[in-house]
């Protein structure tokens, strides 16, 4: 197979792709795989990291705004949009795929309009339950739309949409909690906390207090926080300015970034985190009871969507960032695990919407493409 992976501008983009570029190696280890991306994206990075071939285009999303200066700036992007368009087809026939997939992001679109109109076969996966704009305009040009949540199939043409969930990451669900707390050494409850690659500002000054509040309490569970890039640099700030010190404080486990991610969600007993697609996804195939604020920064408030999907069907407690606190989570953290009952309902609800071989179920529906 010779398949070319379109998608970029957020991590939440990329890393679908990614996991489905793992999922079609570890079926056909033969396979042909490259990514195409915006030149000086997120993708420059991660995709690298993960060890694909990258070739990219320049290309810059549209801005969400009606401002003057907004009008001007996308006036000007649309008139880039058929050079990139042209960029990609030539990368495009430089690879020649079987097959073309494109996971959203401004990034997507050109190439994936561009392989539609040569007629090679072209897929879209959107992982999101309130769908972005580029793959809602694509659906009018591929040959088939995926999608990760039920809820996303009112916005796309039915007879070419596929549910298929969202593909997981290596080794997410296969880890039992004991075991996993025995790796890491923990024989406390614990909470494990995440905003975003990059962090959170507000939510992470707001984690340095819920610290400062379980210091205080000596609160009986143990807390790994994964800050973020940005986030983990302003964190001594933080909590300089709270007057606590965090170090050999043993149930405090302050992190840059959680790299052993699969097997700390598989531990944890507490989850608080924002509502990516994949979060939720990960979050409900792992069945763990959540603490979820959607990031209110988000375009078209799509994290809002997602965090519904769990927490309306009693999956997850939800809350948004301007009610949050750090004594609201630190009572919504105690109020779980002291009530083991209230735990078992919470994951089993988050388990209802969980798809275990999104993976199989879209590399499947590749092939058919391919014919």
């Amino acid at each position: 197979m010779r398949l070319l992976l379109a998608g970029g501008g957020t991590a939440g983009h990329i890393n679908p792709a990614i996991a489905m570029a793992r999922y079609v190696r570890s079926r056909r280890p033969s396979s042909d795989i490259l990514f195409i991306g915006a030149k000086g994206g997120m993708e420059e990075k991660l995709v690298v990291e993960a060890g694909f071939a990258l070739e990219t285009f320049p290309m810059r999303g549209f801005k969400h705004s009606l401002s003057p200066k907004a009008c001007v700036y996308n006036l000007a992007t649309a008139g880039k949009m058929r050079s990139a368009v042209k960029q990609a087809g030539e990368i495009i026939d430089r690879f020649n795929p079987d097959v073309i997939l494109g996971t959203g992001g401004f990034a997507c679109f050109p190439p994936l309009y561009a392989g539609a109109k040569k007629g090679i076969p072209t897929a879209i996966h959107e992982s999101n339950a309130l769908p972005g704009r580029s793959n809602r305009l694509l659906s009018r040009y591929v040959d088939r739309v995926m999608i990760g949540f039920e809820d996303a199939a009112r916005y796309f043409p039915k007879k070419k949409t596929q549910f298929t969930g969202n593909p997981l990451r290596e080794g997410m669900v296969y880890s039992k909690k004991s075991e996993a707390k025995k790796l890491l050494g923990i024989d406390t409850p614990l909470v494990y906390s995440f905003w975003g690659s990059l962090g959170a500002s507000e939510m992470n000054r707001i984690t340095a207090e819920l610290f400062k509040l379980e210091m205080e309490n000596s609160a009986e569970f143990t807390h790994i926080h994964s800050a973020g890039t940005l986030g983990h640099k302003k964190m001594p700030e933080h909590l300089a300015n709270l007057g606590i010190d965090i170090n050999g404080y043993k149930k405090i486990d302050l992190r840059e970034y959680v790299y052993d991610a699969p097997t700390v969600m598989a531990a944890a007993d507490v989850i608080l985190c924002r509502a990516g697609a994949m979060t939720v996804s990960e979050l409900a195939a792992t069945g763990t009871p959540s603490v979820i604020i959607p990031s209110p920064n988000v375009s078209g408030h799509h994290q809002h969507n997602n965090a519904h999907a769990i927490a309306d069907r009693g999956g997850a407690v939800f809350l948004e960032e301007s009610d949050c606190s750090a004594q609201r989570l630190y009572d919504e953290i105690n109020g779980l695990l002291s009530d083991p009952e209230r735990m078992e309902r919470m994951s089993a609800a988050a388990s209802t919407i969980a798809v275990y071989d999104a993976g199989e179920k879209i590399y499947k529906s590749l092939l058919e493409l391919i014919g």
